[in-house]
Formats: C-alpha cells, sequence, structure tokens
C-alpha cells in the first residue's frame, strides 16, 4: 500500500480549508491545515500579483517547517511534505481590477463581506450588463519538500450580480453572477462549483503536477 503524500495548506480559513478538502479528492493525498500540522507563521503579503503572495505564504511554511525538523520539533516525515499556498480574489473589470489582491483586505480585513459586496455594488449601480464583468483568480503555490516550487492559476469569469444571493460557497459567491446558470455562484452546488471554481482549476493544475513528481 503506497504510503500518504501529506499537502500542508498554508490558511487559516476554515471554508477555504473545507473547500480545498472537497477538491481534492485522492486517497493517497492527505490535506492539513497550518494549525493541524502545528505550523504557526503570518508573513507579511508583498507580493504585487496572486502569484507573488501564494509563493510568499507557502515558502513562509515550508521554511517554519524546515526549522521544526532542524529542532526535531516536526513530527511528520518532511520528506513526504508539500507546502500548499493560494492567494485568490475578485477582480472587476470596471474598477480597473479592484479589489483583486487586496480582496480579503478590502475596506478592512475585519469587514464583514455583505459590507463590501454592497459597497461595491453601490459602486456599479450605472454600469450594466456586460460592463459589469468580473472574475475571480486563484493562484496556486506549491513548495516541494527539495524546495523547489511551482505556481499555477485558475480563473472563473462572470459578472457582477445586481443583489446578493445563495446560501453555498463564502466571501464574494452571493454577488459574483455566472451567466450560464443564470444565478450565483453561491446559489449553484459545491459540487459544481468546485468543478468550474477558480480555485478548483488551479488545485486540479497543481495536484497534476505533484503526481508527476511522484510518478503516479
Amino acid at each position: 500500500m503506497t504510503a500518504k503524500h501529506t499537502i500542508i495548506f498554508a490558511t487559516g480559513n476554515r471554508d477555504k480549508i473545507r473547500e480545498i478538502r472537497e477538491i481534492i479528492d485522492d486517497d493517497t493525498l492527505e490535506v492539513l491545515s497550518m494549525k493541524e500540522a502545528g505550523v504557526a507563521t503570518d508573513p507579511e503579503e508583498t507580493g504585487t500579483t496572486f502569484e507573488e503572495n501564494a509563493l510568499i505564504k507557502a515558502q513562509s511554511v515550508y521554511e517554519e517547517i524546515q526549522r521544526q525538523a532542524a529542532a526535531g520539533k516536526f513530527l511528520l516525515p518532511v520528506e513526504e511534505i508539500t507546502v500548499m499556498s493560494d492567494d485568490s480574489g475578485l477582480c472587476v473589470d470596471a474598477l480597473d481590477g479592484a479589489p483583486g489582491i487586496l480582496s480579503a483586505r478590502y475596506m478592512g480585513r475585519d469587514t464583514d463581506y455583505r459590507l463590501k459586496m454592497e459597497h461595491i455594488m453601490d459602486l456599479l449601480k450605472d454600469v450594466h450588463g456586460e460592463a459589469r464583468s468580473a472574475r475571480f483568480v486563484a493562484a496556486v503555490a506549491s513548495v516541494y519538500a527539495d524546495g523547489t516550487s511551482r505556481v499555477v492559476r485558475g480563473t472563473m469569469e462572470g459578472r457582477i450580480g445586481y443583489a446578493i444571493s445563495g446560501e453555498h460557497g463564502f466571501g464574494y459567491d452571493p454577488f459574483f453572477y455566472l451567466p450560464e446558470y443564470g444565478m450565483t455562484s453561491a446559489d449553484i452546488s459545491p459540487e459544481e462549483k468546485n468543478r468550474i471554481s477558480h480555485r478548483g482549476k488551479a488545485l486540479r493544475s497543481a495536484l497534476q503536477l505533484l503526481q508527476a513528481r511522484r510518478g503516479r
């Protein structure tokens, strides 16, 4: 029986780690959050792109694991660990790509997402139809056991809706309208969202690269 390979995902967001586990459906892989792996690090996201910030977070966790392992304090086999991190956000064309890499910190990190969405809809009150085009972007960085890294990107195209709707998803999902479905990404099922989402696409690309390295 093949030993499981461990992915430590550099996030403390419970909704995100739940979604990641739903997307990564592979019995040979185990996904742990930073907390579950006993790793605490909070690097400053100084990058100017999603890719740069994803890599900053993944490398920070990788380096902390190496420090713990050198001190004999890390209990998992480091040769069977890949650190992954994503940096994702909403890019609205009519707002010149904002909020972009600042999506989580837009109007303040602790500001409720409903207030953020209402503010963006207000900014677009005179913008209609296809001019409300937007996309979710996710960059997933992987730092492998040997310290090498790769970063991949996924996107999901849509528009900013005129109302907040849906019980699924999180963040900006309830006002991200998908014309082909006639509903928001919080209205469609989690399974369908994971199939078409920016994070789902990027994660599947990252997993393909990882499994190729593992000879699978």
